[in-house]
């Protein structure tokens, strides 16, 4: 392997390890091989200076005062604030006492950027102290003759101001960043409680429907007992049904990825036994396929299968006893579902013939909610009075449907 590409790999794989492990852990680290760096004489040269004060040897002091600007680094995530308060001072007090360059006093820097970057407490207090610490040293400074001009003093101050101005940039993208993940994660949550709300109202909605329909017609099969036992048997075997589909809901909400249920998924092969159920309420239905069914997505199968669902509950709710016709027909890559009932004998539209001519709909999820699916995928949903009477729900879905 290329020595360039490995030492790259290397790097890589030392960057992610470093970046896995705990904020204070780093920042322990980090001060600790900042410290001992600090020490090493050939990198004093890049250290930070300023005053211009005569430069003195090396003393116990001055060994004590470079901790003071390395150390505190050990907290600069947790307390910046803090850390920010001893480096500054350290630095202040070892460039008054002349002490010989080092690389520990980028420690300054370092401590500047983190309270830009973390200070959560007091965010506007700290750099209005710190300049007012600022001041304390150039007036220290000058009573010790430094020979820095007003010049120098300012321009030094705009390049602190400029490394907290980076902290505080970083701060701002990494709250925008969180932020945009809030409101992408709430988004979801909204979307999918839309959805559950959807599968709610399709799968009670139709069963109960079905149910009260079958109740009411028993009512009158007293005096046939074969019938009303054929009646019973419907109601429970809908019943069922209902307790069937909403398990599998259950399971969705308690499994995720490969293990959320897939063989109780309503599907489009399973729409006859839908038209049958239907036809053992009472209402009179036809199913007419045209086509092969292609391979659909499993959401685009959902959904011409929800389709159905609700459009003869809506026939049982709102035209009951009048002929019902469903037809898939199956073009390649896409799957029209039409749903349409008979009017009246004098070709009213079937809502009128209603007691109190109640407008064919479905309590505001039901028509509303299938056009959202249907659009969702891609596909065309239209719902409306037919000119001859009755009513017409028709949805192309796209074969594809996960779009």
């Amino acid at each position: 392997m290329n020595p360039v590409v490995a030492a790259a790999a290397r790097l890589r794989v030392l960057t992610l390890w470093w970046g896995s492990r705990p904020a204070a852990a780093r920042d322990r680290e980090f001060a600790l091989v900042f410290t001992v760096l600090s020490f090493v004489a050939p990198l004093s040269r890049i250290g930070a200076q300023f005053g211009g004060l005569p430069v003195h040897g090396a003393t116990a002091a001055g060994v004590l005062l470079t901790l003071g600007q390395t150390l505190p680094l050990a907290v600069r995530t947790r307390w910046p604030a803090a850390c920010l308060a001893v480096t500054g001072t350290s630095f202040a007090v070892y460039e008054c006492l002349g002490r010989p360059p080092t690389f520990g006093s980028l420690g300054l820097y370092i401590a500047l950027y983190s309270v830009g970057a973390h200070q959560d407490r007091f965010r506007h207090v700290v750099p209005l102290a710190a300049t007012g610490g600022y001041v304390v040293f150039g007036v220290a400074l000058y009573a010790l003759d430094s020979p820095e001009s007003l010049t120098d003093y300012l321009l030094y101050y705009m390049v602190l101001a400029v490394v907290w101005g980076l902290g505080v940039l970083v701060r701002g993208r990494r709250e925008q960043e969180a932020e945009r993940r809030r409101l992408s994660a709430q988004v979801a949550i909204v979307a999918e409680r839309s959805r559950l709300a959807r599968e709610l109202h399709d799968v009670v909605t139709h069963h109960v429907t079905a149910m009260v329909v079958q109740a009411g017609a028993a009512q009158y099969l007293t005096e046939s007992p074969d019938r009303l036992h054929e009646a019973l048997d419907a109601i429970n075997g809908t019943g069922r049904r209902a307790l069937a589909e909403l398990r599998f809901l259950l399971g969705v909400l308690e499994a995720t990825g490969d293990s959320a249920p897939r063989e109780r998924t309503p599907l489009p092969g399973r729409v006859p036994d839908l038209v049958e159920q239907t036809r053992a309420g009472g209402q009179p239905v036809e199913l007419v396929e045209d086509g092969e069914q292609s391979a659909m997505a499993v959401g685009a199968q959902l959904t011409a299968y929800r389709v159905v669902q609700e459009s003869l509950t809506n026939a049982v709710k709102y035209a009951e006893g009048r002929p019902t016709l469903v037809r898939l027909a199956h073009t390649p890559g896409w799957t029209d579902v039409e749903v349409t009932t008979a009017g009246t004998a004098d070709g009213a539209p079937v809502s009128a013939a209603l007691p109190g001519g109640g407008p064919y709909t479905s309590g505001g999820r039901g028509l509303t909610g299938l056009r959202e699916r249907v659009e969702m995928l891609g596909g065309e949903f239209a719902a409306g009075p037919r000119p001859q009477g009755g009513f017409r729900v028709h949805a192309r879905i796209p074969s594809g449907g996960a779009a």
